[in-house]
């Protein structure tokens, strides 16, 4: 099947960013943890057709974790289909992610629990399946808005990496998509005319996040460049193993962190 120009670009960019930051190399089994949204289904599928043109073999391993918010499974039959003629396979893993965060717990700020327990699975499921590269669906939007919020509410210069390296799990995160704007990801997803199932968490929408989201939109509304001279600034710096490999001077965060 043939790709739309969207889709193209995104997975030159995910080219792009596979390649400046050596995430993928021959024999890698990366899982993808698809919550059912545009940002990990547009990299599932931007990984599969990525595998027609690098250059190397790669595998790609699609895994759901369903929280099951409401003590209700959700019903992921789309994106079985949609990764079928993809020929990804694809698990679903019933959790008890919800129950646990929003009724016994009845946390009142759920996002933190919910991210640590959803973290903890995920990696569980990569390593029972075999996978040594976990890929992650953060765009360049998710790190201008993460290296702000830093900065506003610690008070410290740092984002989250490229490549991270798993020590106790023996796993290594990556972020093909970071090169990407947030509306990049959108339009190959509508081009596409990739199915998303919906999120039902009762905190969705309502985060932090969204304060900054709105500060990164109304800076580039006057400034179209504001995104791509933050990247700038975090390639440039090397922090956090932002500077690119391939310049000779590249590096990934490495940590001990129970994740």
């Amino acid at each position: 099947m043939s790709s739309s120009r969207a889709m193209q670009r995104l997975c030159g960019l995910m080219r792009k960013a596979v390649q400046d930051y050596e995430m993928i190399v021959p024999g890698d089994k990366v899982m993808v943890g698809v919550s059912g949204g545009k940002d990990s289904v547009a990299l599932t599928i931007g990984l599969a057709e990525l595998r027609k043109y690098i250059g190397f073999d790669f595998t790609v391993q699609a895994v759901t974790l369903d929280p099951q918010f409401g003590g209700r499974p959700m019903d992921y039959t789309v994106l079985q289909e949609l990764f079928a003629r993809y020929d990804i396979p694809y698990e679903i893993r019933r959790t008890e992610i919800g129950p646990v965060v929003f009724d016994y717990r009845k946390e009142k700020n759920p996002c933190a629990l919910c991210a640590k327990l959803r973290r903890g699975a995920l990696h569980t499921a990569a390593q029972e399946l075999g996978c040594n590269k976990v890929a992650l669906g953060h765009h360049l939007d998710d790190a201008v808005e993460t290296f702000y919020m830093n900065l506003w509410r610690e008070g410290r210069i740092g984002c989250f990496s490229p490549v991270t390296y798993l020590s106790r799990r023996d796993l290594t995160l990556i972020r093909p998509m970071l090169l990407a704007t947030e509306q990049e990801v959108i339009s190959a997803v509508h081009a596409e005319g990739l199915p998303i199932v919906k999120s039902v968490c009762p905190a969705d929408g309502v985060t932090v996040r969204e304060q900054t989201k709105e500060f990164v939109k109304e800076r580039c509304r006057t400034d179209h460049a504001f995104r791509q001279k933050t990247l700038h600034a975090l390639q440039e710096s090397g922090i956090d193993g932002w500077r690119p490999v391939h310049t000779g001077r590249g590096s990934f965060a490495i940590t001990n962190e129970e994740e």
